[in-house]
């Protein structure tokens, strides 16, 4: 089977685009906010409940830094989808309130991506009634 230069692009950037939202979220759990922000574009957005959104570099910093009701945790992704420019994940996220809760729940995420490669939106969706 013989495969054009498109059909390997794409495939290219299918892989190249999960392997950027696998890596967010082992930039996340070892706390590593410049890495994690430097995956998104100067102007991104990123809309979670109970948050007003999060604009730009500046508000996704602050947010890691601190605001972050989580204090640390693991996610484990069960199903990452990526189609054109948008990636969905659907996974768990076991952890730690800043406050000593602990918290498991369900979770799925939409990633838009950007014609560079970096995440230029996220939306965040959780399975439970109030994180």
């Amino acid at each position: 089977m013989r495969t054009d230069d498109t059909t390997t692009t794409t495939a290219t950037s299918r892989s190249a685009a999960e392997a950027d939202v696998r890596r967010y979220y082992d930039l996340v759990d070892a706390g590593d906010v410049p890495g994690l922000v430097g995956l998104f574009t100067a102007d991104a957005t990123y809309h979670r409940p109970g948050y007003e959104p999060l604009e730009g570099h500046e508000g996704l910093t602050r947010f890691y830094s601190g605001a972050r009701v989580i204090r640390t945790g693991r996610h484990t992704l069960t199903k990452v989808l990526v189609e054109g420019s948008n990636v969905a994940v659907h996974g768990e996220f076991n952890g730690e309130l800043h406050d000593g809760t602990t918290v498991g729940l369900r979770f799925a995420d939409f990633f838009q991506i950007a014609a560079d490669g970096r995440f230029s939106r996220r939306d965040t969706f959780f399975f439970a009634p109030l994180v």
